[in-house]
């Protein structure tokens, strides 16, 4: 029996080991799917402490319970290791660990090479290996295929290599692992055949694509599509507001059309994992190629000016009152880029604490998720208990983030002016709210 026949054997008898490199937000949840569909899976971590809670019976993100970690631990389907070596005998590996952008808007690669370099010392005859970090288009040709295959492997027929992009939507309690379809496009035909077995196995649909590619090309398109229709409703308020036009209700009425169009809604800027991020890697690929990605360019520029919408909005709300923004109060309301997660990632809250805090402004937050949050390398802020006081204290309110847990009525009867950039108080009447 060839080595495709043998992995995908081992596959249907969920015979075949699995390593899950990187134990984040994408690798945990995958992780613990594939031990739920009665794989045996080792987790690799560089982070101790992740490696020491997994083994533990604890989980440390949101969307994974505690209890799912320790049962599969103590059923001897999971556990987590720093060390590479314990890979050896695995069957296939997926890796999941970050690619963010350095500031010069240029992908950090490091990780990933890092992880390849780690995985190719310990490879073998019949493994297959899927990346599913978000990246530019041709990185499992041009980073990962030539580390793996050397003079002693031969692609497709000695070892099998794959992109499938994460599609993890963190705090969605709809859509996981397991009922979002997984795109796969391998090196191979034979390659793509062996990574839709491994995903077939964990996941209710797995649609396979030409080539890795053209996967990348797929979680690009996906964020991108996202990033410039926010970007064009961002631009939208912006006109809005000059106009002296509310743009929530020209969405509400615009959403009424029942074909052609879709909704998309404003906000104090993009944070998160992927959104602001992800096209900024096909922007930084287009132009190695001479080609200027004008759409994700200007998209940026929009969403990234945002937060300075916001301070004018503030700036506004204060001198209604006659203040200045130097010296004033100023509570935030949620730091994390999303309701009701721990996430503060890009996070344009970030940026507005910031900018108020380089005007004088005594800026506190509240955010039940995010206990503190680190700004310069010397600040470091922590979240406040909401209680009637801070509202009362404070000279103006600011929604970033609308989680689920904050009492919007006694907010709206506490606060001395409100500056809403979530519309959270649409049916509201008070001359005290300031929307976007």
């Amino acid at each position: 029996m060839g080595y495709k026949q043998d992995l995908l054997q081992k596959i249907s008898d969920r015979e075949a080991r699995i390593g899950i490199v990187g134990l984040g937000y994408v690798g945990l949840p995958l992780a613990v799917e594939f031990a739920e569909s009665g794989f045996r899976v080792t987790g690799v971590d560089v982070d101790a402490d992740k490696v020491g809670q997994i083994n533990g019976g604890c989980s440390y993100i949101d969307d994974i319970s505690s209890g799912s970690v320790s049962r599969l631990v103590e059923s001897g389907n999971l556990g987590a290791t720093s060390c590479y070596n314990e890979l050896q005998d695995v069957d296939a590996i997926s890796i999941c660990v970050p690619t963010p952008l350095r500031k010069t808007r240029d992908p950090d690669m490091s990780y990933i090479i890092q992880a390849t370099r780690s995985i190719a010392a310990i490879r073998r005859p019949g493994m297959l290996i899927v990346l599913e970090s978000t990246t530019y288009p041709g990185t499992t040709e041009e980073v990962i295929l030539p580390e793996m295959i050397g003079s002693d492997l031969i692609v497709g027929q000695d070892i099998f290599i794959a992109y499938s992009p994460e599609r993890i939507d963190p705090g969605n309690t709809k859509y996981n692992v397991r009922n979002t379809p997984k795109v796969v496009g391998g090196v191979s035909v034979s390659c793509t055949e062996a990574a839709t077995a491994l995903y077939r196995a964990a996941t209710d649909r797995v649609i396979a694509v030409s080539s890795p590619t053209a996967a990348e090309m797929v979680k690009l398109l996906e964020n991108t599509f996202r990033a410039v229709n926010i970007g064009l409703v961002n631009e939208m308020a912006l006109m809005c507001d000059k106009l002296d036009v509310d743009v929530w209700e020209v969405i509400q009425a615009a959403a009424t059309k029942p074909f052609g169009y879709m909704p998309f809604y404003p906000g104090p800027g993009l944070g998160g994992h992927c959104i602001p991020v992800d096209p900024h890697y096909l922007s930084w690929k287009l132009k190695t190629l001479n080609y200027n990605a004008r759409f994700i360019e200007l998209a940026s520029e929009i969403n990234t000016s945002m937060p300075l919408h916001v301070i004018d909005k503030i700036t506004q709300a204060l001198n209604n009152q006659e203040r200045a923004v130097r010296g004033s109060r100023i509570l935030i309301l949620g730091v994390a880029y999303k309701p009701n997660v721990d996430d503060v990632r890009e996070s344009p809250a970030l940026d507005i604490i910031s900018l108020l805090r380089q005007r004088g402004a005594k800026v506190a937050y509240c955010d039940p998720h995010v206990p503190q949050i680190q700004l310069e390398s010397d600040v470091r802020l922590y979240s406040r208990d909401l209680c009637a006081q801070l509202l009362q204290d404070a000279h103006c309110v600011v929604i970033v983030t609308d989680h689920s847990v904050f009492d919007w009525d006694e907010i709206a009867q506490r606060s001395s002016v409100i500056v809403d950039t979530r519309h959270v108080y649409r049916d509201h009447d008070g001359e005290n709210i300031i929307s976007l």
